[in-house]
């Protein structure tokens, strides 16, 4: 029997990177997928094409997750096509570095409310669904950064960092209820967000990783499913860092 036969997942940023291999990894291992988008597109359908392929229901929604109300009626819509939600995946994120001293008002906005606002969103949402079924299990994709800190970052890091409070809190307030809430921390993963990096830049980022290279989205999915999965059954509350070992 697969890991997630007979689940639903809902995932939030599922275009490309992390979100896209964490969904791939969830149809693999036989849960039913629904994906939330900005827009639908013709790369969207391709995508939801190729995780059908694994013989799982897949639906895509066009959905603004930093957007309460559409957050509440996409949740909606998933349990009425689905019937259910089991696994919530906020991996919804953006950048938009400077430092502190330059840093614009809408900077500092934009990247709260796409990563942080997001994840609150979307747990509002599915809360009294997981209640009802007496199960879940709530992934938020935090950082690195959201741990230690990084210059230039203080938006995201802080997005990030709240990411961690916020599952932490949501696993004492509803672990009698049977949900669980945990936290992925990836390290300097090869995505969309790290491509454009200078080969300077990402030489010093791998003389500070132990295992020395980058990794890769399936790295961090291989955790999602993990947190996702009954193996993880006694497992709530915690920060998984994802990251070769460069943040001890």
């Amino acid at each position: 029997m697969k890991l997630l036969e007979g689940k639903v997942a809902l995932i939030t940023g599922t275009r490309r990177g992390i979100g896209r291999a964490v969904a791939e990894k969830f149809a693999e291992q036989g849960a039913d997928i629904a994906c939330t988008v900005r827009s639908l597109s013709d790369s969207v359908l391709e995508t939801q094409a190729e995780l059908e392929k694994y013989g799982v229901r897949v639906m895509f929604y066009a959905s603004d997750a930093s957007n309460f109300k559409q957050s509440h009626e996409v949740v909606e819509r998933v349990v009425a096509d689905f019937g259910r939600i089991d696994i919530l995946v906020n991996n919804a994120g953006i950048t938009k570095d400077g430092l502190m001293l330059r840093m614009s008002e809408q900077q500092w906005d934009d990247v709260i409310n796409v990563n942080l606002k997001s994840a609150f969103n979307l747990i509002h949402a599915v809360l009294p669904v997981m209640s009802r079924q007496r199960s879940g299990s709530i992934i938020n994709m935090s950082s690195v950064v959201g741990v230690s800190g990084n210059p230039g970052q203080c938006n995201y890091s802080a997005s990030k960092a709240g990411m961690i409070g916020l599952a932490k809190s949501i696993a004492k307030e509803m672990g009698g209820r049977g949900i669980r809430a945990n936290c992925i921390a990836p390290g300097f993963i090869e995505t969309d967000m790290t491509a454009n990096l200078s080969d300077d830049a990402r030489e010093n980022w791998l003389k500070s990783i132990p295992l020395r290279r980058v990794g890769v989205p399936e790295d961090v999915a291989n955790v999602a499913l993990f947190l996702a999965s009954d193996m993880s059954s006694y497992v709530s509350g915690q920060v998984i860092q994802c990251c070769g070992g460069m943040n001890m």
